[in-house]
């Protein structure tokens, strides 16, 4: 008997399980990490700078600026928090800053910088924003485009 039960509980588990893997997949693209980047682009294409120089700035979607120094010296409030980024293109690759938007504590578990394309085991989240990313798939990519023209001179 108890058998069962238990052999019951692992199935329920399962389907639970398979059930919040294909709400999740309705809603986000998956990917894949190889190394220390996403090479993959998240929606199938590449992204545009123009569109990501806007996301990136705007204070309800990336909001970069709230901890990072970028060099656009018509924004305002420059954070300090976070590396700056100028350059940051000559630095990384396409699919690391790919992976530090994704999801950044995935190469660092101790990095304050949100997790932009992820729902789960996300703490004190709004109810508005439960089972939603910060940022859709497009816009990493658009992102991920803008920070590659950050070059080193």
């Amino acid at each position: 008997m108890r058998s069962k039960a238990i052999l019951g509980a692992a199935l329920a588990l399962t389907v639970t399980a398979s059930v919040h893997t294909d709400a999740r997949a309705a809603d986000t693209i998956d990917f894949f990490v190889v190394g220390e980047g996403i090479p993959e682009y998240l929606a199938g294409v590449a992204g545009d700078a123009a569109k990501g120089k806007k996301t990136a700035v705007a204070r309800k979607k990336g909001n970069c600026l709230a901890c990072h120094k970028m060099p656009i010296p018509e924004e305002q409030f420059h954070g300090e928090v976070g590396p700056d980024l100028a350059g940051v293109g000559s630095r990384m690759s396409e699919a690391e800053l790919r992976l530090r938007i994704v999801d950044p504590k995935i190469t660092n578990s101790e990095s304050m910088m949100p997790s932009f394309y992820r729902i789960e085991g996300l703490n004190r989240v709004m109810k508005k924003h439960q089972g939603k990313t910060m940022l859709s798939a497009q816009e990493v990519e658009d992102v991920v485009a803008y920070l590659k023209t950050l070059k080193e001179n």
